[in-house]
């Protein structure tokens, strides 16, 4: 599907949406709980579960690669532990957006519904993790459990998507044993990885609304870039949301 006629005032709130789920996850993160069901809403009642989600992945993408480079020149990072988490990531979310392709949308509503109360419940009352470093685990034994946790988080985001990035932060803290800010580096990369592999798949399907969902993404991203333009005079360069969705 590479086009859909919506009325001029659906099309423009679905763009303010993303906008406004570009500023939250720059000021505090759960755009994702704004998007997704702004397209369940605004989205006509016959619109395929994959194209849903495929049209969601691209503002998604979008505004999770600006974080994800601001972070990537922040923080340093140890690629040995990059390599086997976006290598579980890419292989679990293209495994999940397969999965939608079987989900009727009268099963998804309330499966994105369930995801939107849990992650809101989270992001309210989540924990402040990491912010010491713990023995984090080395060599192979390290390497599988970031390979498990990609895979598990990846196929998450695939299939229903919100709380993505919080949940790769969680299991990099609880599991690995690493300190907050390396492991919101990781998250974050690991997050455009999950939303690049879904992407594709939903593309080669011909389940993306490309101008729909290019219009939300320049919008999510500029929502990002808003948010932290107040902060320095170099908001342009840096900008990039939080985009944990």
């Amino acid at each position: 599907m590479t086009g859909l006629e919506l009325p001029l005032a659906t099309l423009a709130l679905l763009v303010a949406a993303s906008f406004f789920a570009g500023w939250v996850d720059s000021v505090v993160g759960g755009g994702g709980l704004i998007q997704l069901p702004s397209l369940l809403i605004g989205l006509p009642a016959d619109t395929p579960v994959p194209t849903i989600a495929g049209t969601n992945k691209l503002p998604s993408s979008l505004g999770t690669a600006a974080a994800a480079l601001t972070y990537l020149r922040r923080v340093p990072i140890t690629y040995l532990h990059l390599v086997p988490l976006i290598a579980g990531a890419a292989s679990g979310s293209a495994l999940g957006a397969q999965l939608t392709h079987l989900l009727d949308r009268r099963a998804f509503n309330p499966l994105v519904l369930a995801a939107i109360v849990g992650v809101g419940w989270y992001t309210w009352r989540r924990p402040q993790l990491g912010m010491a470093a713990e023995d984090a685990h080395a060599g192979w034994a390290a390497g599988l459990r970031l390979l498990g946790i990609g895979l598990l988080v990846g196929a998450w985001d695939g299939f229903i998507g919100p709380g993505t990035g919080s949940f790769f932060l969680i299991l990099l803290v609880a599991v690995m044993g690493l300190e907050f800010l390396q492991a919101t580096a990781l998250a974050k990369v690991a997050n455009l990885t999950t939303n690049v592999a879904a992407l594709f798949v939903f593309g080669f399907s011909g389940n993306i609304l490309w101008g729909l969902g290019l219009a939300m993404g320049a919008a999510n991203v500029c929502g990002g870039c808003s948010a932290r333009a107040p902060r320095s005079s170099t908001a342009t360069a840096s900008c990039a949301g939080s985009s944990w969705w």
